[in-house]
């Protein structure tokens, strides 16, 4: 490999992944000309064409599609390797990486950085509020927060919170209407406000469990929604029944404006859970940051 090859070849995975030159160029500090002339000059060297190109989109070829899933794993696993060597060290510092769902966020990373990050000016924290399981290797996170039982198990996962509960629930002026159901199969007759999982497309089968029989029913109504929160807020309009976070819940349920239905049903799921690559080195940073979410009962 000649010692052009390793620099260009970062310059193609770059605008591979961004599918731009101009968003690849603004990615490492580049400018378009420049990097339309390393291609060019890869691509030569190669005896491949890498990429295609018109005025409106770039695209690998079947060459670069193979190249960049067979290069871009092996360079990040260097570039991690780098960035735990640079980083060890007595002071934490640095940047570390957190996807997370919204309800994670505010109930579990919020408060905790809160109190971590002003005891560590140099350490700063990015959070990618998302509604999808992120793969974290791919898309270079450091650790993704998300319910236990989402976690891949080839991931080390830290417990970071409690059990949480989801509970059924409708307005007032929505139950009033009909009869509440009793038990889940009931909710086939009701309308009911549907999740769509952002990472599968599929409509989330609502789950339940009580004396040990566990079941999922698939719902329908008038609305679907990616998360938890707009779902809550339809159902306290009186659109229909949603299926929400309790704790979320909380104070629509104090003040009246939400109800619970199928209690006995709604048990607790696996709490969140910090999760990241086996393999990874942890940074004095990265692990002050595990340490300020782990969960203690």
């Amino acid at each position: 490999m000649q010692r052009n090859d390793l620099t260009d070849l970062n310059v193609f995975l770059a605008v591979a992944k961004e599918l731009s030159f101009t968003r690849a160029a603004a990615r490492l500090g580049l400018t378009q000309s420049t990097l339309s002339h390393t291609i060019r000059g890869f691509e030569e060297r190669l005896g491949v064409r890498l990429l295609t190109r018109n005025t409106r989109k770039v695209a690998p070829t079947a060459a670069g599609e193979r190249l960049l899933a067979a290069a871009a794993p092996r360079l990040q696993e260097i570039e991690q390797e780098i960035a735990a060597i640079t980083a060890l060290r007595d002071k934490a510092a640095g940047t570390v990486r957190i996807t997370s769902d919204e309800h994670a966020y505010e109930t579990i990373l919020r408060p905790a950085l809160l109190k971590l990050l002003p005891a560590y000016p140099d350490i700063s924290v990015e959070v990618a509020i998302e509604h999808r399981l992120t793969d974290i290797i791919a898309e270079r996170f450091d650790a993704g927060v998300r319910l236990g039982e989402e976690v891949e198990h080839d991931m080390i996962a830290v417990r970071i919170g409690p059990p949480v509960r989801f509970i059924v629930v409708g307005s007032p002026s929505y139950l009033d209407q009909q009869p509440a159901p009793l038990v889940p199969q009931d909710l086939t007759s009701h309308r009911c406000i549907n999740l769509r999982h952002s990472t599968a497309g599929k409509l989330y089968a609502w789950e339940f469990e009580k004396d040990g029989r566990a079941l999922k029913v698939r719902v329908s109504g008038p609305l679907t929604v990616n998360y938890a929160q707009p779902a809550m807020q339809a159902a306290s309009e009186g659109l229909g029944l949603a299926y929400v976070p309790e704790d979320g819940a909380a104070e629509h349920l104090r003040n009246g404006r939400l109800r619970p239905v199928l209690d006995d049903w709604c048990q607790p799921f696996p709490g969140y859970h910090l999760y990241y690559p086996s393999r990874r080195q942890m940074a004095p940073a990265f692990a002050l940051v595990v340490d300020a979410l782990r969960h203690r009962s």
